[in-house]
């Protein structure tokens, strides 16, 4: 077949843990878009603007000085903030499902319009003390900025599937997602856990914006290139889910990794896309 090589058996297992560590930031960039559209309802395509706004914003900070992982202790309380009050504006509006994708979507663009306009459309690449770190474990080089993204991704995925699964916050989120009027006759105050829920979603995406800046370089117009990805671990995940997107991710990621280790960089998309459209024709059901 024109264009593959049959790669090392180093080259491959590397490759693996390449597509692992990327399929991390794709589950967990995926973690909070899948909550919102499971528990929500609301399909937040603002959640990929959240993200880039938050790796801009770490890139910023750092060149001021500031620890990377410090500027978490900012983001992520900013972005809850910003999360709940976006949710309060579309209840407040009665903005409906399909109204609420077609308004986030505006918002991404301003969004791309705000970061190019203070940030130039220029690559940005962060540079911090443990940017280019890396150790050797037997043949394999594991570098700390994607390791420290594994172990995020996975602590806040687990994180999320104890809260959801084991506390009275959890439970009735997951009811009122289920039945709101017979949650509301229990007494959920769905409101203010929509409130919650939005605003951890939010601060979801900008953990998955730190991630972003640490490893990645930096382009506005790269925003767009992570929606198709991330829908499809979303989706072949499961709406709603807290581990799936993170498994679904992972998957994707090895996936990609191990195509463009035996044929081509360029054939690495079609990857997710083809498992996007898969997803779409075999289980329509799951998509809503």
């Amino acid at each position: 077949m024109s264009g593959f090589t049959l790669p090392s058996i180093s080259l491959l297992s590397q490759s693996v843990l390449s597509g692992i560590f990327v399929g991390a930031l794709y589950g967990l960039m995926g973690l909070g878009l899948s909550l919102s559209w499971g528990l929500l309802r609301l399909i937040n395509l603002a959640h990929f603007a959240f993200a880039f706004l938050a790796a801009y914003l770490c890139y910023q900070m750092a060149t001021m000085g500031m620890d990377p992982l410090l500027t978490l202790a900012v983001i992520v309380p900013f972005f809850f903030a910003l999360g709940a009050g976006l949710h309060w504006v579309m209840v407040r509006f009665k903005v409906t499902p399909f109204n609420s994708l077609l308004l986030t979507f505006g918002l991404t663009g301003i969004a791309e319009s705000v970061i190019q306009s203070i940030w130039t459309a220029d690559f940005r690449k962060l540079e911090s003390s443990y940017g280019e770190e890396k150790f050797r474990i037997g043949g394999l080089f594991v570098p700390v900025p994607e390791l420290i993204t594994l172990v995020l991704a996975v602590g806040l995925a687990f994180a999320v599937w104890a809260v959801l699964r084991f506390t009275d916050l959890g439970r009735a989120m997951r009811a009122a997602a289920q039945d709101a009027p017979v949650a509301a006759a229990f007494g959920v105050n769905q409101k203010a856990l929509g409130l919650v829920l939005a605003g951890t979603c939010a601060a979801l995406a900008s953990v998955a914006g730190v991630c972003l800046a640490l490893s990645f370089t930096l382009a506005p117009s790269q925003m767009y290139a992570w929606v198709g990805v991330v829908f499809a671990a979303v989706m072949l995940g499961g709406l709603g889910s807290a581990l799936g997107p993170l498994v679904a991710g992972t998957l994707i990621g090895v996936s990609e990794a191990i195509t463009m280790a035996v044929t081509a960089p360029s054939w690495a998309p079609i990857v997710s896309f083809t498992l996007l459209i898969v997803i779409l024709i075999f289980r329509p059901g799951k998509t809503g």
